[in-house]
């Protein structure tokens, strides 16, 4: 009987980025590494595709030029891990991302349903860790935005949470003011 011991092998982004260039993964594989692990991403339903699309329409039209709202697109947060939040709010225009990912957001903004528990735990504790300033997730499930904000190792030292009606300003753009209805599909 042999001794075999059983090793788990964490993937690089650099790896990663290469296998998907190689064209590894099928075309319509949807993929996030995190941690040097993939995560595979549930399909979109409707509520959820449009609360992206406000959500993305929304922050538009509150932080104008200058920045780039970027819809499931990678953020190289770190060597092992490239998610696709929602949404996220980088600075510059897009074309100062020609060449690589931006490693970090002003903000990112995941829409949950199915997913509410992994972007509450996993997700949140990345963009923290990785030194996103503001975190919303716009939770289907509840009717409401969660909001976490000043990242402290792999937590956020501040959470509030708003329901239809409340309104909320990124820090970022601390005169705006966004009502949460406009959010919610």
């Amino acid at each position: 009987m042999s001794d075999v011991s059983i090793c788990h092998y964490r993937l690089s982004r650099v790896e990663y980025d290469r296998a998907v260039e190689a064209g590894v993964f099928a075309a319509d594989a949807r993929l996030e590494l995190i941690d040097g692990d993939l995560h595979a991403t549930t399909p979109e339903g409707s509520r959820h595709s449009l609360g992206i699309d406000l959500a993305a329409d929304c922050l538009r039209e509150v932080f104008g030029p200058g920045f780039y709202i970027r819809i499931q697109h990678p953020l190289a947060t770190d060597d092992y891990s490239e998610p696709e939040p929602d949404v996220a709010v980088v600075t510059g225009p897009m074309r100062d991302y020609r060449d690589a990912h931006p490693t970090s957001a002003v903000l990112v903004v995941e829409v949950s349903n199915e997913s509410l528990q992994h972007d509450r735990t996993v997700k949140r504790r990345l963009y923290a860790r990785c030194g996103i300033p503001e975190y919303w997730i716009l939770a289907l499930p509840d009717a409401r935005l969660e909001v976490y904000r000043d990242p402290a190792g792999d937590a956020y030292r501040s959470v509030t949470r708003h329901a239809a009606g409340d309104r909320v300003a990124p820090l970022a753009r601390p005169d705006a003011r966004i009502v949460v209805d406009d959010l919610l599909p």
